[in-house]
């Protein structure tokens, strides 16, 4: 089995998909105006609009009401990551910091208010953790 995407149900997709090509580096492959992937190395972030949810269950799915789950990005420098988005971000949640496990963090919450954390590995066990 592979993990491959996150799909991020918004209720506003050019926005959302704009906000993650920005925070990547990564432009969006648009699939229609309800669909969209950022797709990196090792798994693929979807971005749909709330008009697809009625094609799977109705009701299934809300923009803007994750509360349990962080998306997470591996960088090459965190801080970097900071400053390109100190000017479009509104809700840090957490300016860089390293954590007890050896990764250093950022956190913050995108437009729809999902968190996203933005780390790298800086300590020599969180190194070899992630290396490939």
């Amino acid at each position: 089995m592979n993990f491959t995407s996150i799909r991020v149900i918004t209720g506003d997709v050019a926005r959302l998909v704009g906000f993650y090509e920005r925070a990547t580096g990564v432009r969006a492959d648009w699939s229609t105006d309800d669909f969209a992937e950022i797709r990196t190395a090792s798994a693929t972030l979807a971005v749909a609009g709330d008009r697809t949810v009625p094609l799977f269950a109705p009701g299934s799915a809300r923009p803007a009401d994750n509360h349990s789950v962080i998306i997470e990005f591996l960088v090459d420098d965190v801080d970097r990551v900071y400053r390109d988005l100190s000017d479009a971000v509104t809700d840090f949640v957490q300016t860089p910091t390293t954590m007890p496990w050896g990764n250093r963090s950022l956190l913050l919450r995108d437009p729809d208010g999902n968190l996203v954390n933005f780390f790298t590995p800086v300590t020599p066990a969180a190194v070899a953790r992630f290396a490939r």
